[in-house]
């Protein structure tokens, strides 16, 4: 038996961490939506991108789906994503005559309604983003195909092709690096001068808030652990923040049972930090397993309070069948 002292090891919290407001709707939308019709609630991808989410909703009876053609029309609710979808998916859903539930997060909404109000004005739409996002793909999704050009890097803005360089636009991905996504806009408004943004940015604040208390620590910590899934744009961003802000080294992982203990060796302060798509008890849960094999301090450091609630549709505030 090992009887040999445990090292100290302090963990740096971040505050805000882990769920935000569009993703606590989206899984509220699941919940209540398996309470008030039963079995099963069909969910179109992932509902947010966090597998012990999805598990525990698939366990409450929610079947998960990539596309609307794996789904019997047996009138049982269809819900889509936190990510948003592209337009032809609930044009599709009507025409099969199925009942389905938006849950898009309200500020994804918001980007959707910007690129249509600048298409509907003639302009060129630019979405800054990663392509193959979910995302992405239903953002461009609200556009006709091929017209929203799509840019990634600093590069992408040196070779885009526009038609009439004063009149466009751009949007953004709302799970950006807030950073890399500033240079963009930079880059962009270089070289086109009459470019038109969002009247209020597009990353999210709950997007901006982590990568800001990660931020806020980084310098402090010898290693950073972030709790998120390896689709999470908004998680991997945390990652890259920790690197970028004076932590030597920066690691993802979605449970406990992930940890690598030899990568934890000389670490005396961990900075940990979750996607806003991971639960506080993945955060508990990696705490509780360090503290098994260190002596652990836990230190909540806080940037701001966060308090944005975001409704679920009226037909699931309604508890009449």
């Amino acid at each position: 038996m090992n009887t040999t002292a445990k090292s100290n090891m302090k963990i740096l919290l971040t505050s805000p961490r882990g769920f935000c407001a569009g993703v606590d709707r989206a899984i509220q939308i699941v919940e209540k939506s398996l309470e008030k019709y039963g079995a099963p609630v069909y969910v179109r991808h992932e509902i947010v991108h966090n597998k012990y989410v999805v598990e525990s909703l698939r366990h409450k009876g929610a079947v998960f789906v990539e596309t609307l053609d794996e789904i019997p029309n047996d009138g049982q609710p269809v819900i889509f994503s936190a990510h948003g979808v592209p337009k032809r998916v609930p044009a599709e859903a009507k025409r099969r005559e199925m009942f389905f539930i938006d849950a898009t997060c309200p500020l994804v909404s918001k980007v959707h309604k910007e690129a249509e109000r600048h298409f509907t004005a003639g302009r060129q739409v630019i979405l800054i983003g990663h392509a193959g996002h979910p995302e992405v793909e239903g953002t461009m999704g609200q556009l006709p195909d091929g017209t929203v050009l799509l840019v990634e890097t600093l590069d992408d803005v040196a070779a885009l092709q526009v038609t009439e360089e004063s009149n466009i636009a751009f949007c953004t991905q709302t799970t950006l690096s807030v950073d890399d996504t500033a240079d963009i806009v930079a880059a962009l408004e270089k070289r086109f001068p009459d470019i038109k943004g969002p009247h209020k940015e597009d990353i999210c604040y709950a997007t901006t808030n982590r990568q800001n208390a990660a931020k806020a620590i980084a310098k402090q910590c010898d290693a950073m652990v972030v709790i998120g899934a390896p689709n999470s744009s908004n998680s991997n961003r945390l990652v890259e923040v920790g690197l970028s802000y004076g932590c030597s080294k920066a690691m993802l992982l979605q449970r406990a049972s992930e940890i690598d203990w030899a990568w934890l060796e000389g670490v005396e302060t961990l900075g940990l930090t979750a996607g806003a798509s991971a639960p506080e008890i993945l955060v508990e849960e990696v705490i509780d397993a360090i503290g098994e094999r260190y002596d652990v301090t836990v230190e909540t450091q806080s940037i701001t309070e966060e308090n944005v609630v975001f409704n679920i549709p009226k037909i699931l505030r309604d508890n009449a069948a």
